[in-house]
């Protein structure tokens, strides 16, 4: 078997009476992520994983903020066609790790809905995906609640 690594990453900032997606996941909270589509961080560091451990480039080449057709789009369409792109190079999703760095909303209420999100989109196990959360104790911007980090690591495999 062929295996390969990617590691994804992705920073929102926060703003209010934004909706906030995570994973495809509406949060309940009065601020959202700033972006050019819905700004969900959790997909676009998945894409990116994804992408890199394919080496099939990131999600800035695939889906430039500069074009029009990506402004206001569900990241989940970004996440289907880097699916198609590693289905077109046969290559598998063996499991993904995700650390999301966010003051509040606090995720534990939301981490079981967002796998089942990114299950049900990506075709896999529950036991494929590990959402994790953790604050950053009133550091930084992100413990100011002026945004959202988000890392993922993602193993992929080819039969050969």
């Amino acid at each position: 078997m062929n295996f390969r690594i990617g590691n994804g990453y992705d920073i929102h900032a926060l703003v209010e009476a934004t909706p906030f997606v995570l994973g495809g996941v509406v949060l309940n909270w009065h601020k959202g992520s700033k972006g050019h589509s819905d700004g969900d961080a959790l997909i676009h560091a998945i894409c990116d994983a994804l992408l890199g451990a394919a080496a099939l480039g990131d999600i800035g080449t695939h889906f430039p903020d500069t074009d029009t057709e990506n402004k206001g789009a569900e990241s989940k369409i970004f996440l289907q066609k880097v699916l198609e792109l590693l289905y077109l190079h046969q290559w598998k999703i063996a499991n993904m790790d995700a650390t999301i760095l966010l003051e509040k909303p606090k995720l534990a209420d939301y981490k079981n809905a967002i796998a089942q999100s990114l299950c049900k989109l990506m075709g896999l196990k529950q036991n494929q995906i590990s959402i994790k959360a953790k604050t950053a104790e009133g550091f930084g911007a992100v413990g100011r609640q002026e945004a959202v980090v988000v890392w993922v690591s993602a193993l992929i495999f080819k039969n050969n």
